[in-house]
């Protein structure tokens, strides 16, 4: 850990780049692995209820989506402008910058959250319950609502401490309140007997729990702190979180969108369909969460020698990740293909339907897990350049841009299968997008790595 913004400026431009690296992406790593697997906690522990618990869990889920959609906005927007300045040594802008995100995201929080009250069942309908799972959906989401506000503020704090080269702070905010809701879960739900609200509780207390953790980060270790007086809600810093930030806007927000679409298409086919393709998306974050650990390493590393000029670091930092990445989504994919039942058997036991949509589901997503690679470093590199364009159309094209048209088409044609395989043909041809988009940035960094010479 730093102590002063000139330590960080020194360790993140001078520091051997995969050591670094790796240094900071462990516990931005931790943190991705933790948040998912509590994430998992939730639908483990909701699975012991029923089939219609689980998928109301899943239904959710795209609210939260668009929650964190907001939180990455103004987190990434305002982190990504954050490394850059402290990268050129401009260290007062900076400040002002993590005062505006934090409080624009804290009053969007408080926004979603009355909006969404008012307005919970014709919203939980349009989410995609059945008349079945309708009342699960409305004391989960209710409860969940109440922690907006904490949520997206949490996001901000944590993004904003991460591009500062001080992940390992960031960390302990995150993963204790993770911590907390998996003791929670098991206490409210079955002690207490409050079944899927005991799950909505314990994810708000361990919300409320992390914000306030990471609000006191902020003062720890050399990191800005949040005051009020340095809240600029002007014009130019607005523009730049706009530009940081569409990316994982468009990227959360379009995720949210393509879940709902998702539990519309497997509705069709039963509760036990939106119940399994919930637990595999849950999976496959979970494997996913160390992918996007290890490139949240590599974003402070990526800003801040951007901002200083020091391009070569920046192309060398890129292509660890891709291989690192590659190689470890490769070794999870072939382990994973043979024990698809056993692993998606885990949440829901005994439940063949839901064993045999989920399994199916997942064994389609792993032929193309390795692809996530490239597309994920790509995404995070030009969004942390301020490549806003083409960082943005990446991140909308893999449950935007392809998944959302084929969530149409192959269940029309396929059926079932259809719905199963339609992630696994979104990532193939977002890789395939996604090659000359970055490696026309990656040739423009190494021409101005030239003429500096």
């Amino acid at each position: 850990m730093r102590h002063s913004t000139k330590d960080n400026y020194l360790y993140l431009t001078t520091t051997p780049v995969p050591r670094l690296i790796v240094s900071l992406a462990v516990p931005t790593i931790i943190s991705m692995l933790v948040t998912s697997f509590y994430n998992m906690a939730d639908t483990y522990f909701v699975g012991k209820i029923n089939t219609q618990s689980t998928a109301a869990v899943g239904i959710v889920f795209s609210v939260m989506s668009i929650i964190q959609a907001v939180g990455f906005f103004f987190g990434h927007g305002s982190g990504n402008y954050i490394s850059r300045k402290l990268g050129a040594q401009e260290t007062g802008n900076a400040e002002k910058m993590a005062a505006t995100g934090f409080f624009w995201a804290l009053f969007m929080g408080i926004f979603l959250a009355v909006v969404g009250l008012i307005f919970l069942t014709p919203l939980s309908l349009a989410l995609g319950s059945t008349p079945t799972i309708l009342p699960y959906t409305e004391k989960y989401l209710g409860i969940i609502l109440l922690g907006a506000p904490f949520m997206t503020a949490s996001l901000v704090l944590n993004n904003q401490i991460r591009f500062q080269g001080n992940a390992a702070y960031a960390m302990v905010g995150i993963v204790s309140g993770a911590v907390i809701n998996v003791i929670l879960d098991p206490i409210l739900i079955f002690v207490f007997d409050m079944g899927i609200s005991g799950a909505a509780l314990a994810t708000v207390i361990s919300q409320i729990c992390s914000f306030s953790l990471l609000l006191y980060m902020c003062r720890k270790g050399g990191n800005i702190r949040i005051r009020f007086r340095n809240f600029t809600p002007s014009l130019a810093f607005i523009k730049e979180i706009i530009g940081g930030g569409t990316p994982s806007l468009a990227r959360q927000g379009l995720a949210s969108v393509a879940t709902i679409l998702l539990n519309v298409a497997a509705g069709a086919y039963g509760d036990a369909a939106i119940a399994g393709m919930s637990i595999v998306t849950r999976i496959a974050m979970f494997i996913n969460a160390f992918l996007i650990g290890f490139g949240q390493g590599f974003q402070p590393v990526c800003g801040f020698n951007y901002g200083a000029g020091l391009y070569a670091r920046v192309r060398q930092g890129f292509w660890f990740c891709v291989k690192v990445g590659f190689i470890f989504l490769l070794v999870c994919a072939l382990a994973g293909m043979g024990f698809a039942e056993e692993i998606v058997s885990l949440f829901r036991k005994g439940d063949p339907d839901v064993i045999a949509v989920g399994a199916a589901a997942l064994r389609w997503q792993f032929i193309t897990f390795p692809l996530g690679s490239w597309i994920v470093m790509s995404n995070m590199m030009l969004q942390t350049i301020r490549k806003p364009v083409k960082a943005t159309i990446i991140s909308s094209a893999r449950q935007g841009l392809f998944f959302i048209p084929l969530i149409f088409i192959l269940p029309h044609y396929l059926g079932l299968q259809g719905v199963e395989m339609c992630q696994a043909v979104a990532d193939l041809l977002t890789f395939i997008l996604a090659i000359p988009l970055t490696c026309s940035v990656l040739n423009e960094m190494k021409r101005k790595q030239a003429e500096q010479l």
